[in-house]
């Protein structure tokens, strides 16, 4: 009995629900492009490589001033500080 009411509900809530998360755009001529279709295909492989490797390296590459001068990391944005000035770059010990 308690697995066919949670079957009922289950079911009721995706029919329910179905309609109002499926929101489509308009398409086009652009969407049928042979490196568009590429681009749907490898998206999801660069997104979960940059998410399983090279986020978790860039925060190990940048967690301490030791390991920033080690692997030669500098903060985003630290040479756009730079232009415009007259000052001297900073001295790295």
């Amino acid at each position: 009995m308690r697995s066919a009411i949670a079957a009922l509900v289950l079911i009721s809530w995706m029919a329910l629900s179905g309609t109002a998360m499926a929101v489509r755009d308009e398409y086009d001529d652009s969407q049928s492009h042979p490196f568009r279709v590429l681009a749907y295909i490898l998206h999801p492989v660069g997104y979960a490589l940059e998410w399983a490797i090279f986020r978790p390296l860039h925060y190990a590459v940048s967690a301490t001033p030791e390991t920033e001068e080690v692997f030669g990391h500098t903060a985003h944005g630290s040479d756009e500080v730079l232009i415009g000035t007259t000052a001297p770059p900073p001295n790295h010990p």
